[in-house]
């Protein structure tokens, strides 16, 4: 799962980076804006905002950009490392129950 963070202190884009390795995600970190968000951002499947580090500007250039995609939202008002676990951690939750849910759906048509 890729995920892309938005915000947050540049002293933990590394903490960051590898808190997101440890739940088997590939994350980017954009702490400042620098140029246009249409080439960074891409198309993850998470897309965090820790609103608190981040410009109303920047978030909504990444609103726009994400607009029609298939990606989850998350706004933090918490830079934190365990602000970022608990998003990892329930959205981790939530893909296991829809894959449950998928596969269960898939028996009983296979039945």
């Amino acid at each position: 799962m890729s995920v892309v963070i938005l915000g947050g202190n540049e002293c933990m884009v590394r903490k960051y980076k590898d808190l997101c390795r440890s739940y088997q995600c590939t994350a980017k970190v954009i702490s400042k804006m620098g140029g246009t968000l249409k080439n960074r951002l891409g198309s993850p499947d998470l897309l965090v905002m820790f609103t608190d580090t981040i410009s109303h500007k920047m978030v909504q250039n990444a609103l726009n950009e994400t607009r029609g995609q298939d990606t989850v939202i998350v706004r933090s008002r918490s830079s934190s490392m365990s602000a970022l676990g608990s998003i990892l951690g329930t959205l981790r939750k939530t893909l296991n129950a829809r894959i449950a849910i998928s596969a269960d759906k898939c028996a009983e048509r296979c039945d």
